[in-house]
């Protein structure tokens, strides 16, 4: 790819490894991207408001990040504009029903609203999520409170071995307002069905009449397929799902653990510019 302006990245397993500091290596690719004038941005499924718009802050990179795109493009927050969008909640009715539907595996739903993380009981991934992402862990006294109004996704953990069940489970139980996806080996969310990180993506770029052909997008999960097939030049950790790398015009030499993401940015892009 020759023309990038601008190399957007998912967070957890694609940018560093989920529950760990970014790494001095991917710093400092980013770091000799934004120096050279290529745009950076970040694509999560976490929220813009409470976690996100912070990113830059907490890696101290001393600059901030061009586009953030948050819970899984259903939020944007444009850097080169200074102005934030939001698409495509689900509906109230909707997340009743998503809720009913999960009952029967007995997890812990979960999802951001307003300053917390409400959740339906307390439990020790509840408790690190908490943590890591800093943000309070309110539980819910009656269930019905996870519907009291509209919000950007509604999300279930559980065990691993667990996932496939579950996975064929929503599978078989499809619905034209919604859709669910695997954003991490033990984490399934549900947002609108029009929403996926390209979404938001896309709407960056045509704001700056930036071409999507431009853009090189680095993802490792189900909830990243979109933005890989979207971008102009989408890149697959080599951790990532099959589904993933599916999607994908390449995939790293490397993995996550292994700084596959800042690797495949100093071969393909750093050291053939000379940056």
């Amino acid at each position: 790819m020759k023309d990038v302006r601008l190399v957007l990245c998912d967070i957890d397993g694609t940018l560093i490894v989920t529950g760990q500091p970014l790494s001095a290596r991917a710093k400092d690719v980013l770091n000799r991207l934004h120096e050279h004038g290529v745009l950076v941005g970040i694509a999560s499924g976490r929220s813009v408001d409470q976690q996100l718009i912070h990113q830059a802050d907490q890696w101290n990179l001393g600059w901030q990040f061009d586009v953030v795109i948050g819970m899984n493009g259903g939020e944007l927050w444009d850097g080169l504009s200074q102005k934030r969008s939001d698409y495509f909640k689900l509906k109230k009715e909707w997340i009743k029903e998503i809720v009913e539907l999960m009952a029967p595996f007995d997890l812990n739903p979960f999802m951001y609203y307003h300053d917390v993380m409400l959740c339906l009981r307390e439990d020790e991934a509840i408790k690190r999520s908490s943590f890591r992402n800093q943000i309070k862990a309110q539980y819910v006294k009656d269930v019905s409170e996870f519907w009291a109004e509209d919000n950007a996704k509604i999300m279930f953990r559980m065990k691993e071995e667990q996932m496939p069940e579950v996975e064929a489970y929503v599978a078989s139980h499809p619905s034209p307002d919604y859709h669910a996806f695997k954003t991490q080996v033990n984490l399934i969310e549900f947002c609108d069905r029009r929403i996926n990180k390209s979404v938001s993506m896309l709407a960056f770029c045509k704001e700056h009449d930036l071409p999507i052909e431009s853009v090189m997008a680095f993802g490792d999960m189900s909830n990243d397929r979109e933005l890989l097939k979207e971008a102009g030049w989408g890149v697959c950790l080599l951790n990532g799902s099959d589904d993933t790398k599916a999607c994908a015009d390449e995939i790293t030499e490397k993995s996550c653990e292994e700084d596959g993401f800042a690797d495949y940015v100093e071969k393909h892009i750093l050291i053939p510019r000379g940056w």
